[in-house]
């Protein structure tokens, strides 16, 4: 497997993943990492656990910069567990590089996260039905979204996700990168992909 030193990452970057303590990158980051930095549409076929989130995170911190005030990247996860848990995932990766993150999800008070955008986070991550609600408040803007990360692609559609995904998808810039990362590709999952992705790469790692 490769070190993270062969990734051609920012110092600030590496710093903040030998302080987690990662030493060799994982399949899926080994796969998906060099194409996400050059800035490829990418499909990620791996299981919850493989490291799939600093597959994508990694990346992400690396590419934007701390004095960005708006939305740079957008993480859509199925559920409010997972949206905490990759932004904490992302935020570890960014405490270097000063990058902002904020999870967005429903069940927590509304106004709080109001309040938290105001700080102009880098990085949402959030599950759908929460960010169609802020969009349609005006108190998130994806005008200037230049990454989309859908993450456990296929269990948002299995929750019925799929219009909440869509409609936002249709409003982020047609000049984005857009990562899929899902355990399984049914036919939805395909349909989605072939719909948002221009060119994808496609990397897998489930065990065949």
């Amino acid at each position: 497997m490769k070190t993270f030193n062969e990734f051609d990452l920012e110092p600030k970057v590496l710093q903040a993943i030998t302080e987690l303590g990662f030493e060799e990158s994982t399949p899926i980051q080994e796969k998906a990492i060099p194409i996400a930095m050059a800035g490829r549409d990418l499909i990620g076929q791996a299981q919850t656990g493989t490291g799939k989130t600093a597959a994508f995170g990694i990346p992400l911190v690396n590419n934007i910069s701390a004095n960005e005030e708006r939305i740079v990247a957008l993480v859509m996860t199925p559920t409010r567990e997972l949206a905490i848990q990759v932004a904490e995932e992302i935020g570890k990766l960014a405490r270097f590089k000063g990058i902002r993150t904020l999870p967005i999800y429903g069940g927590q008070d509304i106004v709080r996260q109001i309040r938290a955008l105001r700080k102009k986070p880098q990085i949402i991550i959030g599950t759908p039905g929460r960010l169609l609600d802020h969009i349609n408040r005006k108190t998130i803007r994806l005008d200037d979204v230049s990454y989309v990360v859908l993450d456990e692609a296929d269990e948002m559609l299995d929750m019925g996700f799929m219009d909440d995904i869509q409609a936002i998808l249709k409003l982020v810039p047609e000049d984005r990168q857009t990562m899929l990362f899902s355990a399984t590709m049914p036919p939805n999952i395909q349909k989605l992909a072939q719909q948002f992705l221009r060119n994808p790469e496609h990397v897998s790692v489930i065990p065949k």
